[in-house]
């Protein structure tokens, strides 16, 4: 398969173009497309507010949900120039991620903003040559390379929990935030945090990067000097130099004992003996960095807040590892087969917190859903965090319960309904070793510690570029006797 660059975008047959970044341009794209498709789109409420805006930028989990009851499971808003269509519940859920994707694109909806870090990753492309990316990546993820990340995630958590002592305080969403990251080094990039050069620096300059999207919408339009705009530009390119130097030295020197995800990248091929390019495993390892990364951190840190106020939930996971661990750390066996309890508090989490809570598409043709139609070019989003909060689905659903996610209650689930990893051929690749991530550190963490919230404590929930705790996480540390 051969590659030609043009201004330093390499393409490569099916592999789709280059998408400006200048916002003004994108925004008067916008206002034409919805012009011609004017009085086309479902009800709901789209003139024109600062304030409508303002809450569901900070707080969209209430308006979605507000905007479900009063128009059903599909509607329009407007978030800041462009009109969007939510479509929320099991259904809805169905019809975008297995039923119709043909209908939908991912490149051109609001992951876009993603492709100035992300490059052409399985989170910014689609169709033939997305499916051969994915087709390619999958033996990446295969039982060997995930008991090998679970040795290296077991050594970086014992290491991240040496200092701690009963009575201390935690910002467990910090601590865990660099935990995921020396754990993604190593067993993604295969790069050793504490070397001081390519993996330390790697580190610095993908948080770096990963903050840009963590800015108000307003400032990221900004491109002047200082801007965070300019930051996340110059660590991508500190980034890619790392990147690519790693990736020709493991060309140059194969191993085939690397079962990091980089390494196995570099020598993955397609069934027709063909491999990646060069910038496409940089843009494959960057997704992977990006979808990894905050999903665990977040996951992690709501998993113990809830357990933090849920007592009866914290003793029944004490008791199962207590039984089945005996003191030890898991393995990837115990992990996925023998610790169910632990399997539902992981879901339940993710049922009231999940980490990716919106998935953007835009339609690619006008369709119909739940008696309305939706014009081509539309912004189309689903919504886990509404839908895994509907009270028609899910009984009291801002109860804790993991209960709910025992093996027969989870199978009864309509077709849907629970969707934190998304669905289909494009659900996430790096499912089995999130799910890993987060079920080992629950366990180690619970194996030996109790972490309580300071009195008077209250989260509030920011979305991007995940779920996460607005101002982090202190939490008590208390020894287990």
């Amino acid at each position: 398969m051969e590659a030609t660059t043009v201004d330093g975008y390499e393409a490569r047959p099916g592999r789709p173009g280059p998408v400006t970044h200048n916002p003004f341009v994108r925004i008067a794209a916008d206002l034409r497309d919805e012009w011609r498709t004017r009085g086309r789109y479902p009800p709901g409420p789209t003139t024109v507010s600062a304030r409508r805006t303002y809450g569901i930028v900070h707080d969209p989990l209430s308006l979605l949900l507000d905007c479900y009851e009063r128009y059903g499971p599909v509607f329009s808003t407007r978030l800041f120039h462009a009109k969007q269509v939510w479509m929320l519940g099991p259904e809805a859920n169905q019809f975008i991620l297995v039923g119709h994707p043909e209908n939908f694109a991912w490149r051109q909806g609001s992951f876009a903003d993603l492709i100035p870090l992300l490059g052409d990753g399985l989170l910014t492309i689609d169709g033939a040559y997305h499916d051969r990316a994915r087709r390619v990546m999958m033996p990446a993820f295969h039982r060997e390379q995930i008991e090998a990340s679970t040795r290296t995630m077991v050594a970086e958590a014992e290491r991240a929990v040496a200092g701690w002592r009963d009575g201390s305080v935690v910002d467990v969403y910090e601590w865990m935030r660099n935990l995921a990251m020396r754990i993604a080094m190593r067993a993604l990039l295969g790069l050793d945090p504490d070397d001081g050069d390519h993996g330390a620096s790697a580190a610095h300059h993908f948080e770096r990067a990963l903050a840009f999207y963590g800015t108000d919408a307003p400032v990221r339009v900004l491109r002047g000097p200082g801007t965070p705009w300019r930051r996340m530009v110059r660590s991508r390119a500190a980034l890619d130099e790392i990147l690519f130097t790693e990736i020709a030295r493991r060309r140059a020197d194969p191993d085939p004992s690397r079962l990091d995800i980089l390494s196995l990248l570099v020598s993955a091929e397609d069934e027709d003996g063909s491999g990646l390019s060069d910038s496409e495993i940089r843009d494959q390892a960057i997704t992977l960095m990006f979808a990894g990364h905050d999903t665990s951190t977040s996951t992690v840190t709501f998993l113990l807040y809830e357990l933090a106020k849920s007592p009866g939930a914290r003793a029944h996971l004490e008791s199962e590892l207590d039984e089945v661990l005996v003191g030890s750390p898991p393995d990837a066996q115990r992990l996925h087969r023998e610790l169910p309890y632990l399997e539902t508090v992981m879901d339940e989490t993710l049922r009231l917190y999940p980490p990716a809570w919106v998935g953007p598409r835009r339609a690619v043709r006008t369709f119909e859903f739940a008696g309305h139609e939706v014009p081509a070019g539309a912004y189309v989003n689903y919504c886990s965090w509404a839908s895994h909060r509907l009270p028609d689905v899910f009984d009291e659903p801002e109860e804790f319960r993991p209960e709910r996610f025992e093996r027969e209650r989870k199978t009864a689930l309509p077709r849907g309904a629970y969707v934190p990893f998304g669905g289909g051929s494009r659900i996430c690749i790096g499912k089995r070793f999130g799910q890993t991530e987060v079920k080992l550190v629950a366990a180690m963490l619970s194996q030996r510690f109790r972490l309580e919230l300071p009195a008077g404590h209250e989260v509030t929930v920011r979305q991007m570029p995940t779920l996460g705790p607005r101002r982090g996480l202190p939490m008590t540390v208390r020894l287990r006797g």
